[in-house]
C-alpha cells in the first residue's frame, strides 16, 4: 500500500491532482466565453449555454460507463486513455468552424472527462493506506475547484488577447503535457482485483439504490441545487456583459473566484455533519443559498458578487455533505451508489438553462431568481424529509 508522506505517495498525489486540474478547466472554460459565442454565431442564451452544458451532460452519462469498465480493464490503463481523449478533443476544438461542430466536439470531450472523477477514488482506495488516502482525497477535490476556477480565469483573458478559439490551444498543449505526467509518475495498480463487467449486476445494483429513499432524495438534493447553482453563472454572464457593466470575457472569468468560498464550506462540512444531523446541515446550505441569491437582486457590482460568495459556501457545504451521507448510507456497491449520485449531480448541471431559459427571456435577472429560490425551497422541503426518513 501507499503510504503518506512516501515518494510514491507524492508521485500519485500530484499525478491525480494534476489530472484534476485539467480536466475541470477543460470542463469549464466554455462557461465566461457564452456571451461572446451568443454575439458569434447569433444564439440565444438558452442555445448558447447548450455548447457548455453537452459537456457536463456527456460527463455525468459516461460515469455509467467508465466505473463498470474501469473494473473489468484496470483504472490507470482507462484513466490514460481517458486523458489523451481529452487532450485530443480540446485539440480538436481549435479547429471549430461551426456551432454544430463546436457542440459535436464538446460531447466528445466531456466524455473523455468523465474518466477522472469515476475512477481516482476507486484507485486511491486500492493503493492508498488509509491514512494517506484521507490526505489524497483531500488534496484531489481541491485540485478540482482550483481547476474549474482557472479553466474559466484563463480562458476569459485568452479570449481577450485572441480569436475565442485561441483558449482550446494552450488548454489542448497543457492537456497534452498533463496526459505525459500522469504516464510517467502514476503508480502502476497493485492491488486491482479485475471484475468480469456484468451488466446486469450493474443496472440491478443502481435499481437497488434508486429504490433507497434516503438515497433518491440525496441525489434529488444534489442534483437539484447543482441544476441552479451552475446555471445562476451562466445567466449572470450574460446580465454583466450587458448595460450598464459591460464586463469583458476576462472579468467575467474573475466571477468565478467566488467558488473558493465553497472550498471553506467543503472543509467545513464535517465538522457540521459532527454538530448536527447531515440531513440538517444540508437544509442549512440550501437557506445560505438562498440569502445569497436573494442578495444578486441588488443592482451594484459588489453586493452581486458578495452573493455569489455566499451562494457558493452553501452550495459546497450542502453538496460535501450529501457525498459523505451517500457513502454512508448506501448498504451494497458504494462506488455504484456514489457514482449514481454524480450522475444526477451532472445532469442536474447540464439541464439547468432549460428551467431558468423562460424566466430570464421574460424577467431578466429578476426572473432567474425568484426561479432559483423556487427549487431552492423545494430542495430544502427534500432535505427536511430526508431528516425525517433517516429518523424512522
Amino acid at each position: 500500500m501507499i503510504e503518506k508522506n512516501t515518494p510514491a505517495f507524492y508521485a500519485a498525489s500530484f499525478a491525480l491532482c494534476l489530472a484534476a486540474v485539467f480536466v475541470f478547466a477543460n470542463l469549464h472554460m466554455l462557461q465566461p466565453l457564452l456571451p461572446l459565442l451568443s454575439r458569434e454565431f447569433q444564439l440565444t442564451a438558452l442555445q448558447t449555454s447548450w455548447s457548455y452544458a453537452i459537456g457536463t451532460l456527456a460527463l455525468g452519462l459516461s460515469l455509467l460507463v467508465y466505473g463498470a469498465l474501469s473494473d473489468a480493464y484496470g483504472r490507470r490503463t482507462l484513466l490514460l486513455w481517458s486523458l489523451g481523449g481529452m487532450a485530443l478533443s480540446t485539440l480538436a476544438l481549435t479547429q471549430v468552424e461551426s456551432y454544430h461542430s463546436l457542440l459535436l466536439l464538446r460531447a466528445l470531450q466531456g466524455f473523455c472527462l468523465g474518466g477522472l472523477p469515476a475512477i481516482a477514488i476507486a484507485y486511491m482506495g486500492e493503493e492508498f493506506s488509509k491514512t494517506a488516502m484521507v490526505v489524497a482525497v483531500g488534496y484531489y477535490i481541491s485540485a478540482n475547484s482550483l481547476g474549474g476556477i482557472s479553466g474559466r480565469l484563463l480562458s476569459g483573458w485568452f479570449a481577450e488577447m485572441n480569436h475565442w478559439q485561441w483558449v482550446f490551444w494552450p488548454m489542448g498543449l497543457g492537456s497534452v503535457l498533463c496526459t505525459y505526467l500522469v504516464w510517467r509518475y502514476l503508480p502502476k495498480s497493485s492491488h486491482f482485483q479485475k471484475q468480469p463487467f456484468q451488466l446486469k449486476q450493474a443496472m440491478s445494483d443502481n435499481w437497488f439504490h434508486l429504490r433507497q429513499k434516503t438515497l433518491l432524495l440525496t441525489y434529488l438534493i444534489g442534483g437539484l441545487n447543482f441544476f441552479i447553482f451552475l446555471n445562476q453563472y451562466t445567466f449572470v454572464a450574460f446580465r454583466l456583459s450587458d448595460t450598464p457593466y459591460l464586463l469583458s470575457s476576462g472579468w467575467i472569468g474573475l466571477l468565478f473566484m467566488t467558488y473558493l468560498t465553497g472550498t471553506l464550506g467543503s472543509a467545513l462540512s464535517g465538522k457540521v455533519g459532527q454538530q448536527i444531523h447531515p440531513a440538517l446541515g444540508m437544509a442549512l446550505g440550501i437557506v445560505i443559498m438562498m440569502l445569497g441569491t436573494a442578495l444578486t437582486l441588488l443592482q451594484e457590482l459588489p453586493w452581486i458578487v458578495a452573493g455569489f460568495f455566499i451562494s457558493a459556501f452553501g452550495f459546497f457545504l450542502c453538496h460535501s455533505l450529501a457525498s459523505a451521507w451517500v457513502n454512508q448510507q448506501a448498504v451494497k456497491a458504494k462506488a455504484s451508489a456514489s457514482a449514481l449520485y454524480l450522475v444526477f449531480y451532472y445532469l442536474g448541471a447540464s439541464s439547468g438553462g432549460l428551467y431558468l431559459s423562460p424566466f430570464w427571456q421574460q424577467w431578466g435577472w429578476n426572473g432567474v431568481v425568484a426561479a432559483s429560490l423556487l427549487m431552492f425551497m423545494l430542495t430544502l422541503l427534500l432535505s427536511l424529509w430526508l431528516k425525517r426518513s433517516a429518523i424512522k
